[in-house]
């Protein structure tokens, strides 16, 4: 027996990953529905061996529905959330809507799976921001371990984080710059993002830092320990799928590089590829298409008395957004809803 499962957003970059990996992972389904705005109604979305036609969000019953997967943005997740919620349906969000709320746990299976259990309040599970997601996977074990004061981490993020328009202003600007009179001036992001990177994504705020800079910092805290000091730097790069960050941690206690990667090769999510050699470490391109969170350069900082490096290293529109919002469901099945 299984669930009957909606994604809303499957024309979006994330909503047909989530189809891909609901499909590729074989959670227990006995029915699913593909919905999208109107102006997507009747596309075809692929499921497996299945081909999906949207139906419209608008005018959808959530009641009778186990679990909506919901990749739809801030403002029509408002809308229609509540409105799945209060029909039964247990809502996973990717929005940054309610990652905040109180009342609405934010998950990372490998990190708090126990946080699903609070998903009754409002029948709402919230996904974290893509960046935070692979980095908190790989601060939890050397948390346990040795427990983290402070965190630096600058990201390299992909254009797919965007969007599909991003991804295409990408390719047009790209061939642009090779074609005297084709050249595309930018409309998703500030500047040119082609051969070049920008240090802004989200809105600013008041303190100087991005709202994306900011979500790294709360939800760290949400997710792992509020105790721990977090600032971030956040780039976007001409990459078009895979997000890379650069971690520095600071320990309570010392914790030497050997032990780490051995902690973090035995940890759920995360794959180590660490050779001091060329090419003995994961690159962005590399990580597409795969479940891990990859670490790589990890190494003893030594202008701390507690100190690492390492770079992280995963697909965005995976372990960042679509992967672990179907890992919440699984963890949510095996620990509450129990079906399949």
């Amino acid at each position: 027996m299984g669930y009957r499962v909606v994604v809303a957003g499957a024309t979006g970059n994330v909503g047909r990953e989530m189809l891909n990996i609901l499909a590729e992972r074989q959670f227990p389904i006995d029915e699913i529905a593909a919905l999208a705005s109107r102006k997507s109604l009747g596309t075809e979305c692929s499921f497996g061996d299945e081909t999906l036609t949207t139906k419209d969000l608008d005018t959808f019953d959530f009641t009778g529905w186990d679990i909506a997967f919901f990749a739809i943005g801030s403002d029509a997740t408002k809308t229609y959330a509540p409105r799945a919620a209060k029909a039964g349906c247990v809502v996973i969000d990717n929005s940054s809507l309610y990652r905040y709320d109180p009342d609405v746990p934010l998950v990372v299976p490998e990190v708090n799976p126990e946080a699903v259990e609070g998903y009754a309040k409002k029948n709402i599970i919230a996904n974290p921001n893509c960046s935070t997601a692979q980095m908190v996977v790989a601060l939890k074990p050397l948390h346990d371990r040795a427990r983290i004061k402070r965190v630096v981490v600058s990201t390299y993020q992909s254009v797919s984080g965007t969007g599909k328009d991003a991804m295409e202003e990408l390719w047009d600007q790209t061939k642009g710059i090779y074609v005297p009179g084709q050249e595309v001036e930018p409309s998703v992001y500030t500047k040119q993002i082609a051969f070049n990177v920008i240090p802004h994504i989200d809105a600013f705020m008041e303190d100087g830092s991005t709202k994306e800079e900011w979500k790294m910092v709360a939800e760290t805290k949400k997710i792992v320990d509020p105790s721990i000091k977090v600032t971030a730097t956040c780039v976007r790069v001409p990459v078009f799928v895979g997000h890379s960050e650069a971690v520095n941690i600071e320990f309570e206690e010392f914790l030497d590089e050997e032990e780490a990667r051995d902690i973090l090769r035995e940890a759920p999510g995360i794959m180590v590829v660490d050779k001091r050699e060329d090419g003995g470490y994961v690159t962005p391109v590399e990580c597409v298409g795969d479940y891990a969170t990859f670490i790589s350069r990890i190494r003893q900082d030594s202008t701390i008395e507690n100190g690492l490096n390492l770079w992280c290293v995963s697909d965005n529109l995976r372990k960042g957004a679509a992967l672990n919002a179907i890992q919440i469901a699984e963890t949510l099945g095996n620990r509450v809803l129990k079906k399949g």
